[in-house]
């Protein structure tokens, strides 16, 4: 697929991007190969802030911040794009502060592309805040009480003063189990509330990304796949999922849904970010993804390696004079020791989260960059079979367990508010 002169090495995928020009419409998406074994594909979307390559798993910065890392940081580690939250950012600093900024890019000096949703995790997340109506969501602020009505508008419009590259429409996420007259309420809703969206967009150097719902039920996913797949959006973000649902239920809903999307245009998996899910929702068409997990798991002591993920904390990195993961070429691995690292975390030490935080990203954004070579160079099934073969997932009992400590330690910090 790619040339070169015969004395010049032939340049990566990620290289050709940084040297391709930039584009002047909202995005753009070619795709220049794909996996012959499965729905694998390599691409780029193409916006005015820059190239990115797909498939890539983007940073969350929720409140214009990925945490503990600064925007050169992220530069120096292979992160592309970004996401931000738009419903913490309108409670602070707000939308008109972010504005007479110039916007997200110059508020926080990430020159990169940024993605912003909608909200519509909040809706799910945040719903013992929360009045849902056809209207909008009115959310009780988790920060002074004050209420904020969100309607499909006025995501809009405060997505547009953020000024992020692509943005989101409010949507109704429902929880792991729900009813399926909840189902067909809230992706009907769902439905309407991206028509708004549409309506409402004024900003033509912005994408507006449809978002598809139909909870657990493989025909609902297909019939609002292929609702939304036929309005006029640029990207398509798969929604509802992650939510607490075994994976055995979670992959054949995300096949009933890209199955009927269309295929020249790029598809988003809202909120999936392990490793080995990551790699799963490549070989079914997935495109992008985005998830809090690899940074709060690092900050929680679980660091990435090709083996699984391992607990830093543990005695058995105390003396550890190597790096936690041998061959990684992140800063943490190339200068300091293991047992370095299971001290900071075990005191407490803040520059544990930065170094974490630096390993746990670079391993995924590495895993990407690995992942779309090849798919390039088509190994891509050969190149999935050999790290998942390498690589101990954490079980679902015990991801269960931490994701019910997460949730308490939520709740906890709530009725101290």
């Amino acid at each position: 697929m790619f040339s070169s002169s015969p004395d010049q090495p032939t340049p990566s995928h990620d290289e050709q991007l940084d040297a391709a020009s930039s584009s002047s419409s909202a995005l753009t998406f070619t795709i220049h190969a794909r996996d012959p074994h499965s729905a694998a594909r390599v691409g780029t979307i193409q916006t005015p802030h820059g190239a990115i390559p797909t498939p890539i798993y983007m940073p969350v910065g929720t409140q214009a911040s990925v945490k503990a890392i600064t925007p050169a940081e992220l530069e120096t580690l292979g992160a592309k794009i970004i996401l931000s939250n738009t419903y913490h950012l309108l409670l602070r600093p707000g939308p008109d502060l972010i504005a007479s900024f110039g916007g997200l890019h110059d508020f926080m000096q990430w020159p990169r592309p940024i993605l912003t949703d909608s909200g519509g995790f909040q809706v799910f997340s945040l719903g013992h805040l929360r009045k849902l109506t056809e209207e909008g969501v009115l959310f009780r602020s988790h920060l002074d009480g004050s209420e904020l009505f969100l309607t499909p508008e006025r995501v809009i419009a405060v997505e547009e003063q953020y000024g992020a590259d692509i943005i989101l429409p409010l949507d109704e996420c429902l929880p792991y189990p729900t009813t399926p007259q909840a189902s067909v309420i809230a992706m009907e809703r769902t439905h309407r509330w991206a028509e708004r969206a549409l309506a409402a967009k004024r900003r033509p150097d912005q994408a507006l990304f449809g978002i598809t719902q139909g909870a657990f039920d493989p025909a609902l996913r297909s019939a609002s796949a292929r609702f939304i797949g036929a309005l006029p959006f640029s990207g398509f973000s798969i929604g509802g999922l992650s939510v607490g649902e075994p994976k055995e239920l979670m992959w054949p809903m995300l096949e009933a849904t890209i199955a009927e999307l269309p295929d020249g245009k790029p598809r988003h998996l809202l909120g999936v970010g392990s490793p080995e899910d990551l790699l799963e929702g490549v070989a079914r068409g997935v495109d992008m993804f985005d998830c809090v997990l690899p940074t709060r798991t690092a900050r929680n002591g679980g660091l990435y390696t090709k083996h699984g993920r391992v607990n830093i904390r543990a005695a058995r990195f105390r003396a550890e004079r190597g790096p936690i993961e041998p061959g990684c070429d992140c800063a943490t691995c190339q200068t300091f020791s293991a047992g370095y690292l299971h001290h900071l975390a075990r005191a407490g030490e803040l520059l544990y989260y930065r170094l974490g935080t630096i390993h746990n990203l670079r391993f995924m954004a590495r895993l990407m960059e690995q992942a779309r070579q090849a798919i390039a160079d088509g190994s891509f099934a050969s190149f999935k079979a050999d790290f998942l073969a390498g690589y101990q997932p954490v079980n679902e009992q015990v991801r269960e367990a931490q994701r019910r400590k997460w949730q308490a330690a939520r709740a906890l910090e709530r009725s101290k508010s």
